[in-house]
């Protein structure tokens, strides 16, 4: 009896594994076929929806694209909250052409609505010190970071992805 039920448990064990690799499979090769025009389309696994590229999101709500860096490709972004996360793959560093730094944790979270990013978590500005950036605000040509005061910066300067470069801690 106990070989009946040893073989019958191995079959279901062997059926589940090769369905949950097929499955896995699937979702590779459905990320894969998805890349057009250079830019990587991800699927939203809960809501089963095409997902637009980091930049692409960023410019529906009237930020500037080039406020992450460039490998930051992966996110998770939920429409009905707001909240945002962006994957970072390792701690970095991003210069910009108006001379001001932003350092980047692995994940960066806060809460996005039209032309705002709030309540950030994970990115830091240069203010003689290294500062916790809690909003971003664009308005028009110009872009505040809030970082214990407001600093008004040209929205310019952030308008083009940029390399990070690898820093040892945030």
């Amino acid at each position: 009896m106990d070989q009946i039920f040893n073989k019958v448990g191995s079959y279901w064990f062997n059926q589940k594994a090769s369905s949950q690799l097929n499955s896995v499979g699937d979702d590779i090769n459905s990320m894969t076929n998805s890349i057009e025009g250079g830019t990587k389309w991800l699927v939203n696994k809960i809501k089963g929806k095409m997902q637009k590229a980091l930049p692409e999101l960023l410019k529906e709500y009237d930020l500037p694209i080039g406020i992450f860096p460039r490998d930051a490709t992966n996110y998770e972004f939920n429409e009905e909250t707001g909240k945002l996360v962006v994957f970072i793959p390792q701690v970095c560093e991003v210069g910009y052409k108006d001379s001001s730094v932003l350092r980047f944790f692995t994940t960066v979270t806060g809460y996005m609505e039209k032309g705002k990013l709030a309540d950030i978590e994970g990115m830091k500005t240069k203010v003689l010190i290294w500062v916790n950036v809690t909003t971003i605000l664009s308005e028009g040509s110009k872009l505040y970071v809030t970082a214990g005061m407001k600093k008004r910066r040209s929205r310019e300067a952030y308008e083009v992805t940029r390399d990070g470069v690898c820093v040892d801690k945030f």
